[in-house]
């Protein structure tokens, strides 16, 4: 079985749309790579862990910096919970804490 990556709800899609072009295609050159070699096998500087179940995708551009976070869950799917495009050096509190609120929806 391969690896899916999807987003969590319309709330994220409406996230994802507002990045810059080639902020997109990067985020969707990382799901492609993740559902050909499988997520176990990709690394950085592509994906990084957050904290407990709470992943990012790095995604660079030359528009600046933005992260997609992310929750796995049974049956190899990758669930996009957050994006948006990244300011400060650490990833924001207040981000990863939206990120784990909405995550709660699926891993409950």
């Amino acid at each position: 079985m391969r690896w899916t990556v999807e987003t969590l709800n319309a709330t994220v899609d409406k996230e994802l749309d507002a990045l810059p072009t080639d902020m997109r295609a990067r985020f969707v050159r990382i799901s492609e790579l993740i559902a050909a070699v499988g997520l176990e096998r990709v690394g950085t500087p592509y994906v990084k862990h957050l904290t407990g179940p709470l992943w990012e995708m790095r995604l660079r551009s030359k528009d600046g910096i933005a992260r997609a976070l992310y929750v796995t869950i049974r049956d190899k799917r990758v669930i996009v919970v957050r994006v948006f495009i990244k300011k400060t050096q650490k990833t924001p509190r207040r981000e990863i804490d939206l990120a784990l609120q909405r995550a709660k929806e699926i891993l409950e």
